[in-house]
């Protein structure tokens, strides 16, 4: 059954969908999002705990990243224990969540593509302009020429 384009799916979630920045973040909800989150990704993660500290460390050039800080990141009742964004960026590596940044910039309405997802927003970007440059031809085209050289 081929469906009308204009017509509406309400169960269809967008890939990539369109956001507004927040005016102020609730600090204690952006908090436990960000903890939720990062927790989903260890269960989601092949890696144990102890791994996962292991290749941050290695990924930061450190010695060693406890497993104790791992659980502090991620525990919700642990509100003076935030990740920085270095080490953010070293559990994204850890445990290969990409999705993640994605999360972490929803709230400035920003929507992170990954990958070859960067080249189907720009196609569609092309795809834009030459619609726009097509009908710039087409409205050319309506006003007749008068060629004044040679006469």
């Amino acid at each position: 059954m081929i469906t009308d384009p204009d017509q509406m799916d309400f169960f269809a979630e967008p890939v990539f969908p369109v956001r507004e920045a927040l005016p102020q973040i609730d600090l204690d909800r952006f908090r436990a999002k960000i903890k939720r989150a990062m927790s989903r990704a260890i269960r989601e993660c092949p890696h144990s705990r102890p791994v996962i500290a292991a290749r941050m460390a290695q990924y930061l050039g450190l010695p060693s990243v406890s497993r104790a800080s791992l659980d502090a990141y991620t525990a919700e009742s642990k509100a003076t224990h935030d990740i920085s964004l270095i080490r953010f960026t070293a559990f994204v590596h850890a445990t290969g969540a990409l999705w993640l940044w994605d999360e972490v910039a929803s709230v400035q309405g920003v929507t992170v593509l990954i990958g070859d997802e960067a080249r189907l927003a720009e196609l569609a970007r092309l795809q834009q302009e030459r619609r726009h440059i097509e009908s710039e031809i087409r409205r050319q085209r309506m006003r007749p020429v008068e060629i004044k050289r040679g006469r």
